[in-house]
């Protein structure tokens, strides 16, 4: 049973290399409209200790960027009150599917966007990655044309875009087989999970920006 236990975990870790990155959203926004930030921001969770070093300076940027981010986030008293809700159906992939709910709420957060100020970020968003190909990891280059064509990041405005990223989820993680249940989740937890929301981003957002202008000094 143990032995078995072990290799989940190992299952997972691999699992993560596609699923940590879920909040796609949130580190194009936090990459405050620098194009090679927001490269790196993105292709971070791709890209593995030290080979973060082969890609260009601002590039590099991202890629510290975006982890610190994690780690706030992974600290952060909300982001695990929120993992609470999703965590007895789905353990260790619960964090995934706060960053799509997150994701969400940022995108419909009238704080942060309208309608049309999202489909504009978007829209920039996928022209700048556009002109970056050449430094896409595999991986990421299989996935961004889905992320395009679909509009993951204007859609996960609606809930209907939201549910469908929890379906691409689970699709992406060997030990996970539906997601109707973290649908259920996020409607009946719905107001709860804003609340975790509306306390961690604005934290998030005042720390990745000190640390984004921290950087641009060096």
């Amino acid at each position: 049973m143990e032995r078995f236990a072990d290799l989940t975990h190992l299952t997972y870790l691999t699992d993560s290399l596609y699923l940590a990155l879920m909040n796609y959203l949130a580190h194009a926004y936090l990459s405050f409209n620098d194009a090679p930030v927001m490269v790196g921001n993105l292709i971070s969770d791709f890209v593995k200790g030290k080979k973060k070093f082969i890609y260009p300076e601002d590039i590099q940027k991202g890629i510290t960027l975006h982890r610190a981010i994690d780690e706030f986030t992974d600290g952060h008293e909300a982001t695990k009150k929120a993992k609470d809700i999703f965590r007895p159906a789905y353990r260790l992939y619960s964090g995934a599917f706060v960053d799509v709910a997150f994701d969400h709420f940022l995108a419909s957060d009238p704080n942060e966007f309208t309608e049309e100020t999202l489909q504009q970020f978007s829209s920039m968003v996928y022209a700048t990655l556009d002109r970056y190909m050449n430094y896409f990891p595999e991986r990421f280059a299989r996935m961004f044309p889905y992320m395009k064509v679909q509009d993951w990041l204007f859609n996960y405005r609606t809930r209907w875009g939201t549910e469908s990223s929890f379906g691409g989820l689970v699709r992406r993680a060997r030990y996970l087989t539906e997601s109707n249940t973290a649908s259920a989740l996020f409607h009946e937890h719905y107001n709860a999970l804003q609340e975790c929301y509306n306390i961690f981003f604005p934290m998030l957002k005042s720390f990745a920006r000190g640390m984004y202008h921290d950087m641009r000094k060096l």
